[in-house]
């Protein structure tokens, strides 16, 4: 008896392989184990923990990203400190004026460009952000305390690289759209 439930087990695992291969997957395709799926949940679970972690000091995630990118890097227009945070450009627009209001940054005209807003952290701000970037080396320190050093330098790098590659897709999905759209004409 015991035999036959192996034998059934086996027989629906190769099915699921044989789903995989007739699809054109040459391996067989786990959400639990693909890329973008750990990526996330590592991200999720950090930034959930971290948005607990501050929310005490009336600030949230993003405004954390907003307050951290304008101290590594100041004077820098709603693009670019979109493009720096990951935030969508609406989204941050918004996310600027509440922090404004909080009195954390300041929006303000460059001298050379009339037309484009600089952004920078107030006094406030910048003490503010001052105190909890420890709280964010803390929490990095605890996600790579079990690696080496040099492995972890090698994961940053090999991040960045995957991010940089991930422009390459841009031109596919532009393709992909154009073709959709020429099929519905």
């Amino acid at each position: 008896m015991q035999l036959s439930a192996l034998g059934r087990d086996r027989n629906r695992l190769l099915s699921e392989c044989n789903i995989c291969y007739a699809t054109g997957f040459n391996q067989l395709y786990r959400l639990t184990n693909s890329l973008p799926y750990l990526l996330n949940r590592v991200g999720v679970r950090m930034g959930e923990l971290f948005s607990r972690r501050i929310a005490g000091y009336g600030v949230t995630l993003p405004m954390y990203r907003v307050m951290a990118a304008l101290w590594e890097k100041g004077d820098q227009r709603l693009g670019d400190l979109a493009a720096m945070t990951s935030i969508e450009i609406s989204t941050l627009s918004r996310l600027v004026g509440t922090m404004k209001r909080k009195g954390l940054v300041t929006r303000s005209r460059l001298k050379d460009n009339a037309r484009t807003v600089a952004i920078n952290l107030t006094a406030k701000g910048k003490l503010l952000v001052e105190e909890l970037i420890p709280i964010a080396v803390h929490f990095e320190e605890v996600a790579v305390r079990d690696f080496p050093a040099r492995d972890v330098t090698d994961l940053k790098t090999t991040l960045e690289e995957i991010y940089l590659s991930l422009g390459s897709i841009e031109p596919e999905i532009e393709e992909a759209d154009a073709q959709r759209k020429a099929r519905k004409t």
